[in-house]
C-alpha cells in the first residue's frame, strides 16, 4: 500500500513536469523519445523500465535536466537517496532555474542520508520562496530535523546489537514484544509480502530458532502484525487487513493462548474499530487501557495515537486522542505503554529527529497529562527509520525495529541510558485456587499504592488456570488484594520501596477461603503509628476492601481481632489491641454496617502465631484478623 501510494504521488508530479517542462525538451531526439518511453513506463508502473529508459535519455543528452530531475525523483521515491543525490545536483549545475523542487529533493535525500548541513543549505533556499502552507510545514519539519541531529551526537556508552540469525533473516523482521519474565520473543516476520508472527525463547542467554505461532492467528490470506502480548503471554492484540469480518482497511483483534494453541482471532468491534484504519495496538499491564494506531477523523494529522479504556462491563469506551502532547500534523506509530502504565514509547516523524522515524518517551505526570515526548537519541535513533521498541519491566533493556541502508528491518537490543527509562517494575506471579478443593478460579487482583492510594493494577486470573501476573512499579508500598464473590478476600503487603528490587519476581499462590463459619482472614494492610490505635491514611483500601465484603455478603457476621506482640506491659498490649479493634469496628459502623454484624475484640500478645524473639516473628504477631461468626 505505502509503494502504491508513493507511485501515485510520482505519478502527479510527473503530470505537473510535463505541463511545467513542456518548453524544455531535449534537442536530441533520441534522448526525448527515451523520456517519453520513461512516462510511459510509469503510467504501466514499470519502474524498472521508466529507470532503463531516463538512463538512456541522460546518456543520449548528458544536459538533459529534465531527465535528471525526473530520475532523481523516481530514486528519491524508492527510498534510494544515495543515487538520488548526484543527480540533483547535476540538475542545479546544468540549469539551476528548472524547478525549486530540486532544492527540495536534494535537501530531503541529504537530510536521509546524515548529510546534515548540506540538507539545512538546500531546504533553507528552497523555503525563502512562495510555498503552500502544506509544503511549508513539510520543509520545516525538515530543517527542525536537521538542526536537531547538529546539535545531538552518538552517546558511545549506549550499545546497539542486532539479534542473531535465529530471530533475523533477509526478510524483515519488526515489532518485537516481551513477555514479563523477558524469555519469550514473539514479532512480526514478512516474508514475499506476507505478514505472520514468529515466537523466539531465551535458553541460556541465547534465542531459539524462531518458529511461527502454533494455532489460528496466523494465516495464508492475510497479515497480521503489528501487536502487543500482556505480560503473563496469554492475550495477543494485533493487527488484522482485509479480513472478512473487518470494519475498515485494518482492524484490532485479540488471540488467546489457550490449551498450548492461539485461538481463532475475535475483532474488537466499535468503537475501538471504525470504517477507517485501527493498528498497532498496545495493551496495558492489567489489560484495562487499549492504545493504537488510527487515521480517523478528529486526529492532530496524519496517524494518530489513540487509547479506549475498558469499562466494569467489559466493554471498550469511546477512544480519546492522545492530543498535541504527544501527536503531531504528520504520523505517529508503534505505541508501546510499559508496566508502569506511566511510560509510553513511540515512534514519529512528526517530532525533532534524526529523520525519517525515530523512537520517542513520554511520561504522565500526576495530573494525567503527557510530558513534551524526548526523542532517545544517536545511536538508538539514526537517519533510517526506527519503527518500535519494546522495554523490559525493569526498565534497563530495549528491542527494537530498525532499518538499514537498504532499508531492512531488523530486531536489535540496547541498553536504555538512566534518563530514558520507565519506572522500573516488580511483578508477582502465581495462582489463585480454591482452598478447600485445591481448584484454580479466576478471581480479581488489584493493587493499590497505599502512599496515594493510586489503583495500579487491577485485573482478573486466567478463566481457564488461575494464573496472573500483576505488576508492582518499584519505589512503594503496596496492598495487594485477590478477591471473588462467594469466598473471603485475601489481603497481602509488598514493600518495594528500595529501587534494588527492579528485578524482583514474587511467586505467590493464593488459596481463597469460602465463606464458612470459622474461616479468617489477615488484614496485612492497616496501618497504625507506634502506640496508636487510629488507622492511617494508607490504611483506606484494606478498610474500604473490608466494607465491600461486608456490603457483598449480608448475611456474614465478623469478629475483629486485634493481636499484638510481648513488648511492653501486657495490660498496655492488651487495650491496644482491644482499640485498634474497635477503630476498625467503628468505620463499619459509621458506613452503615449494623452493629450486630461486627463486633470487635482485643487479644493482646496471648495468641502468637510466631516466635516473639525476633523482628519478623514479633511483626507477624502484629496483625488484625477477621473471624467469620
Amino acid at each position: 500500500m505505502e509503494s502504491f501510494l508513493k507511485l501515485i504521488c510520482f505519478l502527479l508530479l510527473l503530470c505537473w513536469y510535463n505541463l511545467s517542462f513542456g518548453q524544455k525538451p531535449s534537442t536530441n531526439r533520441k534522448a526525448q523519445i527515451a523520456y517519453e518511453n520513461a512516462t510511459k513506463q510509469l503510467a504501466l508502473q514499470n519502474r524498472a523500465k521508466a529507470i532503463d529508459e531516463l538512463k538512456k535519455a541522460i546518456e543520449l543528452d548528458p544536459q538533459f535536466a529534465t531527465a535528471y530531475q525526473q530520475l532523481a525523483d523516481l530514486y528519491r521515491s524508492e527510498n534510494k537517496y544515495t543515487e538520488a543525490i548526484p543527480l540533483y545536483k547535476k540538475v542545479l549545475q546544468i540549469d539551476p532555474n528548472l524547478t525549486k523542487l530540486t532544492l527540495f529533493g536534494l535537501g530531503e535525500s541529504q537530510l536521509a542520508n546524515a548529510a546534515y548541513q548540506e540538507a539545512l543549505t538546500n531546504l533553507s533556499r528552497y523555503a525563502e520562496g512562495e510555498l503552500s502552507a502544506k509544503s511549508r510545514q513539510k520543509v520545516q519539519q525538515y530543517m527542525d530535523n536537521c538542526q536537531f541531529a547538529l546539535l545531538h551526537h552518538k552517546t558511545d556508552s549506549v550499545q546497539v546489537h542486532r539479534l542473531p540469525a535465529t530471530v533475523n533473516t533477509t526478510d524483515d523482521e519488526y515489532f518485537p514484544k516481551l513477555t514479563a519474565d523477558g524469555k519469550r520473543l514473539i514479532f512480526t516476520r514478512k516474508s514475499n509480502n506476507q505478514e505472520n508472527f514468529f515466537e523466539s525463547n531465551l535458553i541460556e542467554e541465547n534465542w531459539s530458532t524462531a518458529q511461527k505461532l502454533v494455532g489460528s492467528i496466523n494465516s495464508e490470506l492475510f497479515n497480521e502484525g503489528a501487536h502487543s502480548i500482556s505480560p503473563d503471554g496469554k492475550y495477543l492484540f494485533f493487527t488484522g487487513c482485509n479480513r472478512p469480518n473487518g470494519l475498515g482497511s485494518c482492524d484490532i483483534y485479540v488471540s488467546k493462548f489457550e490449551n498450548g494453541t492461539w485461538s481463532a482471532p475475535h475483532n474488537l468491534g466499535y468503537p475501538v474499530n471504525t470504517k477507517g484504519w485501527e493498528a498497532q495496538p498496545a495493551i496495558s499491564a492489567d489489560g484495562r487501557t487499549l492504545y493504537f494506531v488510527s487515521n480517523r477523523p478528529g486526529g492532530m494529522g496524519g496517524s494518530d495515537i489513540w487509547k479506549s479504556e475498558l469499562s466494569a462491563d467489559g466493554k471498550w469506551q469511546t477512544p480519546q486522542n492522545l492530543g498535541p502532547q504527544v501527536n503531531t500534523a504528520f504520523d505517529e506509530r508503534s505505541p508501546y505503554i510499559h508496566p508502569d502504565n506511566k511510560t509510553l514509547y513511540f515512534a514519529s516523524e512528526g517530532w525533532p529527529g534524526f529523520g525519517r522515524y525515530d523512537l520517542f518517551k513520554t511520561q504522565l505526570d500526576s495530573l494525567g497529562q503527557w510530558s513534551t515526548p524526548i526523542n532517545l537519541g544517536a545511536p538508538i535513533n539514526n537517519n533510517y527509520d526506527q519503527t518500535a521498541i519494546h522495554v523490559t519491566m525493569n526498565g534497563t533493556l530495549g528491542y527494537m525495529a530498525s532499518a538499514d541502508s537498504s532499508g531492512q528491518l531488523d530486531i536489535y537490543s540496547v541498553n536504555i541510558p538512566k534518563p530514558l527509562q520507565p519506572i522500573p517494575v516488580a511483578y508477582i506471579q502465581g495462582t489463585i485456587y480454591d482452598a478447600e478443593n485445591k481448584k484454580t478460579l479466576s478471581a480479581t487482583i488489584s493493587v493499590t499504592n497505599t502512599h496515594n492510594l493510586e489503583v495500579v493494577y487491577l485485573d482478573q486470573s486466567d478463566d481457564q488456570d488461575g494464573q496472573f501476573i500483576a505488576t508492582l512499579p518499584v519505589g512503594a508500598n503496596y496492598a495487594v488484594h485477590v478477591h471473588k464473590e462467594g469466598y473471603m478476600f485475601d489481603s497481602r503487603q509488598y514493600d518495594i520501596s528500595d529501587t534494588a528490587l527492579k528485578n524482583e519476581v514474587f511467586k505467590k499462590d493464593v488459596f481463597l477461603q469460602p465463606i464458612r463459619k470459622g474461616n479468617t482472614i489477615q488484614l496485612n494492610n492497616i496501618y497504625f503509628d507506634t502506640d496508636s490505635s487510629i488507622p492511617l491514611k494508607s490504611s483506606a483500601s484494606e478498610l474500604q476492601l473490608l466494607l465491600r465484603f461486608m456490603q457483598l455478603n449480608r448475611t456474614v457476621n465478623i469478629e475483629i481481632a486485634g493481636h499484638t506482640d510481648n513488648t511492653g506491659n501486657k495490660a498496655h498490649n492488651q487495650r491496644l489491641s482491644e482499640n485498634r479493634a474497635s477503630a476498625i469496628s467503628a468505620y463499619l459502623l459509621e458506613k452503615g454496617i449494623p452493629e450486630s454484624r461486627v463486633k470487635s475484640i482485643g487479644y493482646g500478645d496471648t495468641k502468637p502465631i510466631s516466635d516473639n524473639t525476633s523482628p519478623e516473628g514479633k511483626q507477624r504477631n502484629r496483625r488484625t484478623e477477621i473471624i467469620l461468626r
